[in-house]
């Protein structure tokens, strides 16, 4: 990680957090989390700091998700064992930061230039302002490694359009920054040097009120964005097709009518063959928690991911599928489940348990 102070023209700070493992495409890890964690105990004590802003180094990603390739290494370890601290700590700690930036009564910006993924998306949704650049490619992929769309993906992904977030946590297609500010998942298109965009915000004046501060940023960020008109923008042209083709009773009614959808061009079919040759567990993960947490509050929501994250890792899959993707590369992962009609309902019921006596979350919110 990387802190930085940027003062502005109104004698207030910018407080600036960047990501600092390009070579992982900040791959999100336990120490990184902590020292953010750490560095916000501090800022949020200062009464002259007006917003923090949160990027990734190395222009090619903002953060591509979790350590993954560490959590299999702690997988392996604890295989066969009804516990895994390694993994019970990372998630906590994650989703705890995720929660934080939520509710920071600081206003967060998050630059999210290049790739945003996974645990790179979990930060982002948690920003007051999600800034997108022509380069964004953002995307819950979970679906291919055994996991399922975490770091609040219960909570965003339910409030998106239609059946959008239903499909973008079935498939794990990739969207542009168009779609993700046409979709609700990022407030503005900017240009991509986040340098001279953070430069030009210094010379703002801010106030000492944390609202006043907040129409500066959003006055600021709205003149800042660019035209994103000429971009594609495949996700809206499909959305009458999606919402029909995810309108079912059950998760196999679903799937069913997905992957027997004719009518395809190329990119609903790659969409559809990352559903096909996805986890079948990951599916009904994904539709579970999606109807589950419709009522549910922030806290909650993070409560029961910790629970689904940490049995994931206990059974197989999630192992698994980091080991086909990422491991041996083999891109042929052997899935408990061949599809999913064969999973049991009883089954997907077990990851919704607390494998823990005490949740480590549990005053979250509180």
């Amino acid at each position: 990680m990387l802190f930085s102070e940027l003062p502005t023209a109104s004698g207030h700070v910018i407080a600036r957090a960047t990501l600092n493992s390009p070579k992982s495409l900040n791959a999100l890890s336990l120490d990184m989390i902590r020292l953010l964690d750490q560095q916000l105990d501090e800022w949020e004590q200062r009464e002259d700091i007006v917003a923090l802003w949160l990027d990734g180094a190395g222009g090619k990603a903002f953060c591509a998700g979790g350590d993954i390739v560490q959590m299999h290494q702690s997988m392996v370890k604890h295989a066969g064992e009804s516990r895994n601290p390694v993994i019970e700590e990372y998630f906590a700690a994650e989703y705890a930061l995720d929660y934080r930036l939520h509710t920071s009564r600081i206003p967060v910006v998050v630059f999210g230039g290049g790739i945003v993924m996974g645990g790179g998306m979990g930060l982002m949704q948690g920003a007051d302002f999600r800034l997108v650049t022509p380069a964004s490619r953002m995307a819950m992929p979970e679906i291919t490694i055994g996991l399922f769309p975490d770091v609040g993906g219960s909570w965003f992904l339910n409030r998106l359009p239609g059946k959008a977030g239903l499909f973008l946590g079935l498939t794990g297609v990739h969207i542009n920054g168009r779609e993700a500010v046409e979709v609700g998942m990022a407030d503005r298109m900017v240009d991509d040097d986040a340098d001279a965009l953070l430069t030009a915000l210094g010379q703002q004046t801010f106030a000492g009120d944390a609202r006043d501060n907040h129409a500066v940023l959003y006055r600021f960020f709205r003149e800042q964005q660019v035209d994103m008109s000429g971009m594609p923008h495949p996700l809206m042209d499909h959305m009458a097709q999606i919402n029909r083709l995810c309108d079912g009773e059950s998760l196999t009614v679903v799937v069913e009518q997905l992957l027997g959808e004719k009518d395809r061009d190329a990119w609903l079919d790659k969409a559809l063959r990352n559903l096909e040759k996805g986890c079948p567990q990951t599916a009904h993960l994904v539709w579970e928690q999606l109807a589950r947490s419709t009522y549910f509050s922030l806290a909650e929501v993070f409560r029961m991911e910790w629970c689904l994250a940490v049995q994931c890792a206990l059974h197989g899959d999630f192992r698994e599928g980091v080991r086909a993707l990422l491991i041996d590369k083999d891109g042929k992962p052997a899935f408990r489940h061949r599809q999913v009609a064969d999973v049991p309902r009883a089954y997907i019921d077990g990851f919704f348990e607390c494998p823990a006596p005490k949740h480590p979350l549990a005053s979250l919110g509180n």
